[in-house]
């Protein structure tokens, strides 16, 4: 009998999160790139400019639908919510400790799961910030001219909507895990609770807190937890304040 095996010809778990997108013609054209490659949500961060003006749904022509329904959210967290995997986009130099990586090579990741995932682009003048870039897992950076390598946010989308489209036959049934992730809210809310912690017992000082908290980030980034993993290593912290409480009040 011939095994019959169904491959993945849709991205539709895929959303674009535009972090605070200033220009109305950037906006219309990026709705336009992802009806033509297959998406249809969209998530806009603290837009700088009006997602129905004239510009934006012009330039979306046939992806006027996205537009009008795109998620308007006030940060990069409450966009990821339930995502369980996100590539952020960048375009400057970084001193990370994410490695940066060719679209068309780590793209393919995001279809490896059926759950959300986001792909993150940053504002046109200046891309993400270093903690905006610590919500994704993987970072890429496209290829240009290094003579020019500044690429407009609607060309900058167009390339990963095209690498993602290659990419969606890659994954069948067969080799899409199974296992349930972590969605990226339920590690954002472990590392605010573990910074907590070693700020309060002295491992972390105020100043140097960040850059070790991203080393942290990267360790678990690694490590794709499921709930029931997170759930402990929460538990965990609560148990260990707990405790230090408990000693605190039987000094007094």
């Amino acid at each position: 009998m011939t095994e019959h095996i169904n491959i993945k010809t849709n991205n539709s778990n895929v959303i674009i999160v535009l972090v605070e997108p200033a220009g109305p013609l950037n906006v219309g054209s990026v709705a336009r790139v992802m009806k033509n490659f297959g998406l249809s949500q969209l998530i806009l961060v603290n837009p700088q400019c009006d997602r129905s003006s004239f510009d934006a749904v012009k330039m979306a022509v046939h992806g006027q639908e996205i537009l009008e329904s795109a998620i308007i959210v006030p940060t990069l967290p409450q966009a990821l919510q339930g995502c369980v995997r996100a590539i952020a986009t960048i375009g400057r130099d970084y001193s990370g400790e994410i490695p940066i990586e060719n679209p068309r090579t780590a793209l393919p990741w995001l279809l490896a799961v059926q759950n959300p995932v986001a792909l993150i682009f940053g504002r046109e003048d200046r891309g993400l910030t270093n903690e905006e870039l610590n919500y994704a897992h993987k970072l890429v950076s496209i290829p240009t001219n290094p003579e020019y390598t500044s690429l407009n946010l609607a060309t900058a989308v167009s390339i990963c909507c095209y690498e993602l489209s290659q990419a969606t036959n890659i994954f069948t049934d067969q080799n899409i895990p199974t296992t349930e992730l972590a969605p990226l809210d339920a590690m954002e809310a472990y590392y605010q609770e573990l910074e907590s912690l070693l700020l309060t017992i002295g491992y972390l000082y105020p100043h140097t807190a960040a850059s070790r908290m991203e080393k942290f980030r990267h360790i678990y980034n690694r490590a794709y937890l499921e709930p029931v993993e997170v759930g402990m290593l929460r538990g965990i912290l609560r148990q260990v304040e707990w405790a230090i409480n408990t000693k605190d009040h039987h000094k007094i």
